[in-house]
């Protein structure tokens, strides 16, 4: 069941968890009929691998210990954007697949399910925190200027994750409470903040994070590509897909959305791209 390239390593072990909490996702969404389980787990697997590689080298690997204490503080942080949103409550399921599933037939969602949502998305998160395991191989080796580069690269990405967060959920409780109030809403949706520079300023700090965590891999083992690096390639194409969903909802439903779209780039900051001449 262990593929051989991890065969008889702690990442080995991060593998048989990843099989046993994709079948505990799936189980669970057919009992409770939600199919957010995958999101409920998302913060918390990709520290639980890390410690699994960390406590074998019995946290003696610097940079090893910095990466788990990095996706650590990341787990800690999206865990309680998560709750503070409700998301761990009954009924907490994300917007996205109730409207997938209004536009798919059951078998089709039902396919999906076992296939994409379930193991799909939990594969997807097991590769991205790969490169911890590059790190163990080559744990011997002192840490350089490319893991002082990636340190600070994370924080500031985790930061500005943080901040776009927060301004969201203080948009989200704003809206709903003129609501509450029978007063009307004059911009449903959030271009304020970090959000007027980028549609997604949080899907883009998400990226970079483990675009940044890729560095280690690459400090480690003086590797520029490695298969550990497959991991925030395919996360970043599964958010490009994500967003394309979430801006179909929203288009539907805010008419004022399509100039927002149209002035305020989707993901990469208006700085950032006029910086690279786009």
């Amino acid at each position: 069941m262990v593929p051989d390239f991890v065969a008889g390593t702690p990442y080995g072990t991060a593998f048989i968890l990843f099989v046993a909490v994709s079948a505990f996702c799936w189980v669970m969404s057919l009992l409770t009929g939600e199919f957010s389980w995958v999101d409920r787990l998302w913060s918390l697997i990709p520290p639980a691998y890390c410690l699994i590689v960390a406590a074998d080298l019995d946290f003696r690997s610097a940079r090893v210990n910095i990466m788990t204490a990095l996706v650590l503080m990341w787990g800690v942080r999206l865990t309680a954007n998560f709750a503070v949103k409700g998301g761990y409550q009954p009924g907490g399921e994300d917007y996205r697949w109730a409207y997938m599933r209004s536009n798919l037939s059951k078998q089709q969602f039902q396919l999906l399910n076992v296939t994409f949502i379930c193991p799909g998305q939990m594969i997807i998160i097991w590769l991205f925190t790969s490169p911890i395991h590059q790190a163990w191989l080559f744990s011997g080796r002192a840490i350089g200027w490319l893991d002082y580069l990636a340190i600070v690269a994370f924080l500031v990405f985790l930061a500005g994750e943080s901040v776009a967060d927060a301004q969201m959920l203080r948009f989200q409780k704003n809206k709903q409470r003129l609501r509450d109030a029978g007063l009307e809403v004059e911009k449903p949706y959030i271009d304020s903040g970090l959000f007027r520079f980028s549609r997604h300023p949080n899907y883009f700090c998400e990226m970079g994070m483990w675009v940044a965590f890729y560095l280690f891999a690459i400090s480690s083992s003086n590797q520029v590509v490695h298969w550990t690096g497959l991991g925030f390639l395919l996360l970043i194409a599964l958010f490009q897909g994500s967003i394309r969903l979430t801006e179909e909802i929203s288009s539907g439903k805010y008419p004022g959305y399509s100039d927002y779209q149209a002035t305020v780039p989707r993901v990469v900051p208006i700085p950032l791209r006029k910086l690279v001449g786009r």
